[in-house]
């Protein structure tokens, strides 16, 4: 998908058609999103299980590789040809154990943006909706009122003011023609200059849904729950949009993931490699949870769906290769017999 994890709008445009597809078929995103997921994980399974098969033939050569870095310790161009060459003897590819990761961080990145690309046209539909006096329709999925926002008791279901200013100005032009098109009458009192002055157009447009009543009673806190965190403030909503289920999900399933997929560090390189393998092992929970709470529910969901399917394959392909050389090793006793 490009060069490194850079994204042409093309390919961006080919996700979200996919997305868009799904959902016209199962009218939800959050299926949508479910079954998509699911499907991108059937076509990965060939490369999670090369890699998987890989990681198991190389720990079997770490007593070979460790003689070699013994044998060879003052001269590592020699000691990288014969681990070169126990590999090729072995029909070992070392990085066939990374490509899994080097196809889905693009395709996560991808995610990432074609979810708020359609997070930014729905809730710009919304906000619109809201200006013509009308209640908006949230494109909910089980416990979350509304996929667009996070899944979050301190965040409300309809759009906010932080949400809107991050949607850029070709989405709010966009919508914007669109109704005018159909001859939609939206409030006189705003100054709709999306190009022009696109911050100050989001203020006043905030500024005027903040008088209408049903928007301050979707958008309310709850009296008395508010929370000083180290960096910002977090209120309890009167419609508050989710449990905070699926990020604690995403920084469960993240931490399942990274002891599914443990490293294979040879030689004088345990001590580091462990090292760097524990930090990690907190690190991408404790991220997994800032991101998923901070974004939309959408992506959370992809996040989630993400790690439970693969944890599942590996669980699976564990268990498939265990059996393999438990039948391989009887065969090979009974024959020796």
């Amino acid at each position: 998908m490009g060069k490194g994890i850079s994204l042409s709008g093309e390919e961006l445009a080919i996700l979200k058609g996919i997305l868009d597809g799904i959902n016209t078929v199962i009218g939800n995103y959050g299926w949508s999103i479910v079954v998509f997921t699911l499907l991108l994980r059937i076509v990965l399974f060939p490369f999670d299980y090369k890699s998987r098969v890989s990681m198991r033939k190389t720990t079997k050569l770490q007593p070979q590789l460790a003689a070699l870095q013994k044998k060879y310790a003052n001269d590592k161009e020699k000691l990288n040809r014969k681990m070169s060459e126990l590999y090729k003897k072995e029909k070992i590819n070392p990085l066939s154990s990374c490509l899994p990761m080097l196809l889905t961080l693009p395709i996560l990145f991808a995610m990432w943006t074609a979810l708020r690309i359609i997070a930014n046209e729905q809730m710009v539909s919304q906000v619109f909706t809201i200006l013509q006096g009308q209640t908006p329709t949230m494109e909910g999925w089980l416990w979350v009122k509304n996929l667009w926002m996070p899944d979050s008791p301190f965040a409300a279901a309809w759009p906010d003011l932080n949400s809107l200013q991050l949607i850029p100005a070709d989405i709010w032009q966009n919508a914007y023609n669109a109704l005018i098109a159909q001859g939609v009458t939206l409030p006189a009192e705003i100054t709709y200059d999306f190009a022009g002055n696109l911050q100050g157009t989001i203020q006043a447009i905030y500024a005027y849904m903040e008088k209408m009543p049903e928007y301050v009673t979707a958008t309310s806190n709850v009296p008395g729950w508010s929370f000083n965190l180290l960096l910002t403030q977090v209120d309890l909503k009167t419609m508050y949009n989710g449990f905070f289920i699926l990020p604690i999900l995403a920084a469960v399933t993240q931490y399942l993931m990274t002891v599914l997929q443990p490293t294979q560090p040879t030689g004088t390189e345990n001590q580091q490699a462990a090292g760097t393998g524990n930090f990690m092992k907190w690190f991408f929970p404790l991220f997994s949870l800032f991101i998923c709470s901070s974004y939309n529910a959408a992506f959370s969901l992809y996040w989630v769906m993400g790690n439970i399917i693969a944890a599942v394959q590996n669980i699976g392909i564990n268990w498939y290769l265990d059996n393999k050389e438990k039948r391989e090793a009887a065969i090979g006793e009974g024959t020796v017999k």
